[in-house]
């Protein structure tokens, strides 16, 4: 099967047994965070700042549209880089982004013991695994549209103000 576009491969068209497999883990994460109590808002956030960090435009497209639909603010979501820097958040979402964050960079084991600590004072066991596997399926995601170059295509104007 051969599935180039423009020069492209994408991995999903390629593979698409596997692509399943991992959106079939994005709605086994979703759900895991959603009964334990994780907002709509909150895990678009997560799906966002990683896709911030990884630098993934197909992602970050999908996701921002995805966060505004679910009720989160031009505001948030324009200070989200600078999330640190900001008071426009809970210590919930502080601790579910720095823990996102971490699992995006792995920074050095001693940085990365002092944020797993850090996030485990807001968050419940189940909290923490969510935020987890949340972060770890969205950077599956981003890799692959990296790799893949999914493009990024213009929307209508009326459409992306809703």
């Amino acid at each position: 099967m051969e599935t180039l576009h423009g020069g492209k491969l994408y991995l999903d068209k390629q593979h698409p047994a596997v692509w399943r497999g991992l959106n079939g883990l994005a709605l086994k994460a979703k759900e895991a965070a959603e009964a334990v109590g994780l907002n709509r808002i909150l895990i678009e956030l997560i799906n966002v700042r990683v896709s911030q960090l990884n630098g993934c435009a197909y992602c970050l497209d999908l996701h921002v549209a995805d966060a505004l639909a679910a009720g989160e603010t031009a505001q948030r979501l324009a200070v989200l880089p600078a999330w640190r820097d900001t008071e426009v958040f809970t210590p919930k979402e502080r601790a579910a982004l720095a823990l996102a964050e971490a699992v995006t960079e792995l920074p050095a084991a001693h940085e990365l013991e002092r944020e797993l600590a850090e996030a485990r004072t807001q968050l419940s066991d189940d909290e923490f695994s969510a935020v987890n596997w949340l972060a770890i399926n969205m950077n599956a995601f981003n890799r692959v549209s990296i790799v893949s170059k999914h493009p990024v295509r213009p929307r209508r104007q009326a459409a992306a103000r809703q």
